[in-house]
């Protein structure tokens, strides 16, 4: 899709960036509000270290860390102060992004949402995690399918989170509807590092679509996630992976 990570960009191609983010420990509002601006940062950052990147793409739970907490005050909306936050960041730094929320719901569980937004900060795809890893996750099954949107430079993107992608159903979907690049984003611990890369290379390879594919890594002081972000051309083969070793 491009040559030397991204320096010498082709004319079609589409330069992806995985923030393999440290893990964050999210109590309160005011962690929520620390945190959003800490992603914020980072989305300038990308910006700034590659002006030839077109989407930044954050691991899900970067926003609100693995506590699994579902305390209402810190629950997002998708018309809250963190995502209007996010696309202003977007827009103020002309990237696309890739962002994990954990969104209010009035009528049960909380949602484990993923949201895109383009270069000026509009909303393309809003996505809600179809398979919670039960019993792990507390989170109420989406409900909004499987969408996806057109993406920077002729692109078509689609979006899963983490426990999707271990069915090819999901992966399916998303190249039948059209999508030659499937985002995944995890917040994996390092006992799924194998069925992690396995599936990845199978998501791509059997359906013909680059996959990438981002963890969040680090400890919190009780939970440790394994990095390994990683980039899979359509024929299997990894283009590139990310590491971190707990200790």
């Amino acid at each position: 899709m491009s040559g030397l990570g991204g320096l010498n960009k082709s004319p079609d191609g589409v330069v992806l960036g995985l923030v393999q983010l440290q893990l964050p420990n999210v109590v309160n509002p005011d962690d929520l509000a620390v945190q959003t601006q800490q992603i914020c940062g980072m989305v300038a950052k990308a910006r700034r270290n590659l002006p030839t990147m077109d989407l930044v793409v954050f691991p899900e739970y970067a926003l609100h860390g693995l506590s699994m907490d579902t305390n209402p005050e810190i629950m997002c909306h998708l018309d809250g102060p963190e995502v209007s936050a996010f696309s202003a960041a977007c827009r103020d730094n002309q990237i696309w992004g890739c962002f994990s929320i954990m969104e209010y719901n009035p009528h049960g569980n909380p949602y484990n949402s993923g949201i895109i937004l383009d270069d000026k900060g509009e909303l393309r795809l809003y996505y809600r995690k179809l398979h919670p890893w039960i019993p792990v996750e507390p989170w109420e099954p989406g409900n909004l399918g499987i969408p996806v949107c057109e993406g920077p430079n002729g692109s078509t993107l689609a979006l899963i989170i983490c426990h999707d992608g271990m069915f090819p159903e999901m992966a399916r979907e998303c190249a039948y509807k059209g999508a030659d690049i499937l985002l995944r984003t995890a917040g994996y611990t390092s006992p799924i590092r194998h069925a992690w890369h396995i599936t990845n290379q199978a998501n791509a390879f059997c359906n013909l679509i680059y996959t990438a594919s981002v963890c969040m890594c680090g400890s919190d002081g009780t939970f440790d996630s394994m990095g390994e972000g990683m980039i899979v051309n359509y024929d299997g083969m990894p283009l590139g992976c990310g590491k971190w070793s707990p200790k």
